[in-house]
């Protein structure tokens, strides 16, 4: 629903570790981009970054990656392969089939269609983390506010998961960037992820 752009930015307290704005990548991912592009040496530190700034060498590398779409496709099929081999519970978003699949390691567990960013203000792929959850959220952005948006689950600055309760179209693109669920499918997805939960955005 948001966009990067959008003019709402959550005020978060609590522990450092759920501080983590902008592009939240999972270190053996940054490690693993940064081996893809060649770039030796590279030093990967986990790290906060304020939202909107990208000052670390190691958040550089899979922004660079971007150019070189089928390196970025290999390092995101690599963390899906991870996260099948693990316990883990994550979040997959198929933004060719508009679906969200909810894992919990090789097992799909549920499965909804969405509605993710149209054309002109897509949703990014990459491997992220929720760092903050809402039941209720007020989302803003050129043309449109929102109040009360339901279940939210912010993983990227403002991309998030959310329920939408202003169309019913899901499978089909029509959110400035985050990833429309229905409110009732919303609700499950909020009662089962938690913050830490991965969340994998793929075409």
């Amino acid at each position: 629903m948001t966009h990067s752009t959008d003019s709402h930015r959550p005020t978060l307290s609590g522990p450092p570790h759920r501080l983590s704005w902008g592009r939240r990548l999972l270190p053996r991912s940054l490690a693993l981009a940064a081996a893809l592009l060649g770039l030796q040496g590279l030093t990967v530190l986990p790290r906060v970054v304020p939202q909107g700034v990208m000052t670390s060498d190691a958040v550089a590398a899979p922004l660079n990656a971007v150019e070189s779409p089928p390196q970025v496709a290999q390092w995101i099929e690599n963390e899906i392969y991870a996260l099948r081999q693990s316990q883990r519970r994550w979040i997959e978003i198929d933004l060719t089939e508009q679906r969200l699949t909810a894992w919990e390691g090789d097992h799909p567990v549920y499965a909804v269609f969405v509605s993710t960013g149209t054309y002109g203000t897509p949703t990014p792929t990459g491997v992220y983390e929720i760092y903050v959850k809402y039941e209720q959220a007020s989302m803003s952005g050129p043309g449109y506010h929102v109040p009360d948006v339901p279940y939210v689950m912010y993983y990227d600055g403002n991309y998030g998961i959310h329920g939408a309760d202003w169309h019913n179209n899901f499978g089909t693109p029509m959110s400035h960037g985050c990833t429309n669920v229905a409110p009732d499918h919303a609700a499950w997805l909020y009662s089962w992820a938690s913050v830490g939960t991965p969340v994998v955005v793929r075409y």
